[in-house]
């Protein structure tokens, strides 16, 4: 099968992944409204073609959070990506380095901060689960910093979990609970369960040995479902700032107020994300509320984007309307559970070739170039 798009690399992990795995990365909450509107509103937005303009010496090259970048675009954080394919954070993170681009581990990683750290060829940047046990949470930063890891990115907008319908009707699990239906999955994806059968890792990695009383499958999945916070807030942000030394990137900001309430913390960036869809069905897309929240924080704070970047026409998008970087999961995990980490590689090839074509097609020959000015009715 040729890859030549994101949906043949989805394609592919389809076949490969066993579903209930697939499902948890191809799902959102409840109607998945806000997931399916995530890449139509993007598919909206109409480019401006531009003629007569020199396009020699074409550049993709740029910064996100004053690392300079291959193009910018980012891994971000997403749980359980060793469960897609096995060692699947370590293989990620070799991608996006040979790339590169910036990875971003996940809290919920089956491959740990210092496993990754360990087998990687560059920094990387660390997600951070702002749960109830702050003594955790501060370890996992003193962990995050000892190994090496530049940049710190806080999830938000998880305070309780949205819903989210298939992965409660596959019984999904990490490791898979067995069972009828679990065993026929994995039966039918002989290839994927050798690779697992090669690997250690297959738990939350940075939870074992380190969350006390989370040893097992059932105590583990007990004590995370014990560790969402509605106490959650801003004054917690103060807290991190202070302790964590490196970059601070605050994810799941889709309000302007709450944009300028992030600026204020002293955070180095925002990512206007709704966690994929994953947690408030009904919420707008990321990319209709992008230019509002950039506007509205100016140079302050540097304003990133995720949720359904799956092109490079969309990557030039999010930079159109104000983003200086925009981040894919989606097309991460499909690239990962299809090839491995040369489906990783893909990817980042697949966006940057059509991010290239695109900027050329638009007139522009820098990244630092695009601007509203090249998209219709802006």
């Amino acid at each position: 099968m040729q890859v030549l798009e994101i949906a043949d690399l989805m394609a592919l992990a389809r076949r490969r992944v066993p579903r209930m795995f697939f499902d948890y990365a191809d799902s959102g909450a409840y109607t998945e409204s806000t997931y399916r509107s995530n890449a139509a509103d993007l598919g909206a937005i109409k480019l401006r073609q531009r003629v007569g303009r020199k396009l020699s010496g074409r550049s993709l090259q740029s910064t996100m959070l004053g690392q300079q970048v291959a193009m910018p675009v980012a891994i971000a954080p997403t749980g359980i990506a060793g469960m897609q394919r096995a060692d699947g954070e370590i293989l990620g993170a070799r991608a996006a380095a040979a790339f590169g681009v910036p990875f971003t581990l996940s809290t919920m990683s089956v491959c740990s901060i210092e496993d990754v750290a360990t087998h990687s060829k560059a920094p990387f940047w660390f997600q951070l689960y702002v749960m109830r046990d702050r003594g955790f949470v501060e370890s996992l930063m003193q962990r995050a910093e000892a190994a090496g890891c530049p940049a710190l990115m806080v999830t938000l907008d998880l305070q309780l979990v949205g819903q989210r319908h298939k992965d409660l009707r596959n019984g999904m699990a990490t490791p898979p609970r067995l069972g009828l239906s679990t065993a026929l999955q994995l039966a039918s994806r002989p290839a994927w369960c050798f690779d697992m059968l090669r690997t250690r890792r297959h738990r939350l990695g940075n939870l074992v040995g380190h969350a006390k009383g989370a040893d097992d499958l059932t105590s583990m999945a007990q004590w995370v479902a014990s560790q969402f916070d509605l106490e959650f807030c801003w004054d917690d942000i103060a807290f991190i700032r202070e302790r964590w030394k490196g970059k601070l990137i605050l994810k799941g900001v889709l309000d302007a107020e709450d944009a300028r309430l992030a600026a204020a913390t002293g955070a180095d960036a925002i990512v206007v994300s709704n966690h994929g869809g994953r947690q408030l069905d009904g919420a707008p897309s990321s990319i209709s509320k992008l230019a509002s929240i950039a506007e509205a924080v100016g140079d302050r704070i540097e304003v990133q984007v995720d949720g359904g970047i799956t092109s490079g026409q969309d990557v030039f998008r999010a930079l159109a309307l104000g983003a200086k970087g925009a981040y894919i999961g989606r097309a991460f995990l499909y690239g990962l559970g299809a090839l491995g980490e040369a489906g990783v590689t893909r990817a980042l090839d697949i966006i940057a070739s059509e991010l290239d074509t695109t900027m050329a097609l638009c007139g522009e020959r820098s990244i630092a170039d695009i601007g509203r000015h090249n998209l219709e009715g802006y």
